[in-house]
């Protein structure tokens, strides 16, 4: 009995992180392919890796896990790039990594 009352009270908040752990992931992984995208650049392995986790305030003070992943790209097939997108929740608060490149001047 006393083991089937810890399961109900674990196990619950383990799924809850994990959840939001894999909807933070995938969020990550639609930010860097389209920072990819934007800056003209290669998404390589087709993933994002989770570096970091800390529990932090959000905009309004509340405690919330960050969460940082990393990705790879290429600009020329040959070379290798790390970014970062550090994510709370589903919300994206940084990216780091290929920009698009400025659009040329043109002299008059």
């Amino acid at each position: 009995m006393t083991l089937v009352l810890f399961l109900l009270l674990v196990a619950p908040p383990i799924v809850l992180f994990w959840s939001a752990s894999r909807a933070a992931a995938e969020q990550a992984i639609v930010f860097g392919r389209e920072a990819c995208k934007r800056a003209g650049v290669q998404w390589l392995d087709q993933s994002a890796h989770q570096v970091r986790l800390r529990l932090c305030r959000d905009s309004r003070g509340r405690l919330a896990w960050e969460r940082q992943f990393r990705f790879e790209y290429s600009t020329a097939g040959r070379d290798r790039h790390a970014g970062l997108v550090t994510m709370q929740g589903v919300r994206l608060i940084a990216l780091v990594g290929p920009m698009p490149a400025p659009e040329p001047e043109t002299v008059h």
